[in-house]
């Protein structure tokens, strides 16, 4: 078949002519495809050989929305992740200076000029493959290097640093937890010391000590609001005190950035107005049922789906709004945001038990005006103690906080010796120079074609 110009310029090409040029030239094509072949080999032999070792780790699978893990991490480390995730968090918390920076001056080999010229982002791009394996919550830490030993100590020290990176930053934000938390502790002992020494007092001098009959039925029927009191009380200081650390933090990173307040919105109040009375009904519905009561039951789960609505809606209002944003601020925004709500929602839901409890007062009126004082001494005294013991409680829990965090990451398959190199591969480097070579032959054979054809 002879070569047509058609209209649209385009070529037919006969291959039996073209394959009988390369073949008249085969010596040439041959060398070409030679040639490429043992440049390739060469090449293979000359790229220094490298070695994997892998260690493999398990994340927690729970994601906390407060200001420890990964997202407090993240933000003292000026990390970008996905804070949704923690399991991603820790991979890109994996390649940060802090983890890697140590790693790098234990090389060994090289020269302080090349030493001066690595940085974190071209250490990992060349020596580090970290992935989550599979959509699970497994991390596989490879770790590459030039000998079995130096590929070893990277992926044991890649996973080493950054447990020891997530067990100092979780421990210096729960400090600012602890903080607040002791600030609120010291006041809370001053009221409850207070209040029991009015209470001692009154009881001196009106030789008051221990209530009547009619009294102490008076105070146990009260004794679950005054509980549910003392509860919203210590919810309104913990979220204080959350909203304290959080803010901190989100100053570190940007002291312009402004608060995002979204617990005055209209479907956050419907809300909370709703979880208050919820509470309220629930504290009422304790003093006649027992915790099998189906009431009682039904009533705690419309709780608790009315406060994961509330969840939800903080937090779609405040992805809205900051779609924008560095993913870790957006996770710290977040817990203000929910600290905000969770100290309106506590604040409410006190304000309901109270006007709640002054309706069942009512029967109250009859007790003498000195066993009313008395009731309202002890509760108050009670109250306060409460406050003040279940504060010492949180700030305990804050502490052992800090180091469950750092137990989000388990070691399964620590870091092993590789007894095979992983790169180069010979053959594959091989198999495509000849692969190279056979290209340009073909393009050489076209070229010769398109000469004889213009002859």
């Amino acid at each position: 078949m002879n070569d047509k110009i058609r209209d649209d310029d385009e070529i037919e090409i006969d291959l039996g002519r073209l394959f009988g040029i390369l073949w008249d030239r085969k010596k040439v094509a041959g060398g070409i495809i030679a040639a490429c072949t043992i440049l390739a080999m060469i090449i293979s032999f000359i790229i220094p050989p490298t070695f994997e070792s892998n260690t493999l780790v398990q994340t927690n699978k729970a994601s906390k929305l407060d200001i420890s893990g990964a997202a407090a991490a993240m933000a003292m480390l000026g990390v970008s992740g996905n804070a949704s995730s923690p399991t991603m968090s820790y991979i890109e918390m994996m390649k940060s200076r802090a983890v890697l920076e140590p790693i790098m001056d234990q090389l060994e080999n090289i020269t302080p000029e090349e030493r001066e010229k690595m940085t974190a982002e071209g250490f990992a791009k060349s020596n580090l493959n970290i992935e989550n394996v599979k959509g699970t919550n497994l991390i596989n830490v490879v770790g590459k290097g030039r000998t079995p030993e130096e590929a070893q100590m990277i992926s044991a020290n890649v996973v080493e640093n950054f447990l020891k990176m997530m067990t100092e930053m979780n421990q210096s934000s729960q400090s600012f937890m602890v903080k607040f938390l002791n600030e609120r502790i010291d006041t809370a002992k001053q009221e409850s010391d207070a209040a029991s020494a009015k209470l001692e007092a009154f009881s001196r001098e009106h030789k008051v000590y221990v209530p009547d009959e009619q009294a102490k039925a008076a105070i146990e029927r009260t004794a679950l609001y005054d509980k549910a009191i003392s509860e919203f009380q210590v919810k309104k200081q913990a979220a204080g005190a959350q909203l304290s650390a959080v803010n901190s933090e989100l100053g570190k990173q940007n002291a312009n950035l402004a608060a995002y307040n979204v617990a005055d919105s209209e479907v956050v109040v419907a809300l909370r107005e709703q979880i208050a009375t919820k509470e309220a009904e629930l504290v009422k519905l304790e003093q006649k049922y027992t915790d099998n009561h189906p009431d009682l039951i039904s009533a705690k789960e419309q709780l608790e789906s009315l406060k994961g609505s509330l969840t939800r809606e903080v937090a779609d209002a405040v992805a809205a709004g900051t779609a924008s944003m560095n993913p870790t601020q957006a996770a710290l925004i977040q817990a203000q945001a929910m600290a905000q709500v969770d100290m309106a929602v506590a604040d409410a839901s006190e304000s309901a038990v109270k006007a709640q409890m002054a309706n069942a007062e009512s029967d109250m009126k009859q007790l003498s005006e000195g066993t009313l004082q008395y009731i309202k001494l002890k509760r108050d005294a009670e109250i306060k103690n409460e406050v003040y013991v279940a504060l010492v409680k949180q700030s305990e829990q804050s502490r052992i906080q800090a180091t469950m965090e750092s137990m989000d990451i388990q070691i399964i398959d620590e870091a092993n010796l590789p007894a095979k190199k992983s790169a180069p591969k010979r053959t594959l480097i091989t198999l495509g120079g000849m692969a190279a070579g056979i290209l340009i032959s073909l393009i050489y054979g076209f070229w010769a074609y398109r000469k004889e054809g213009e002859i």
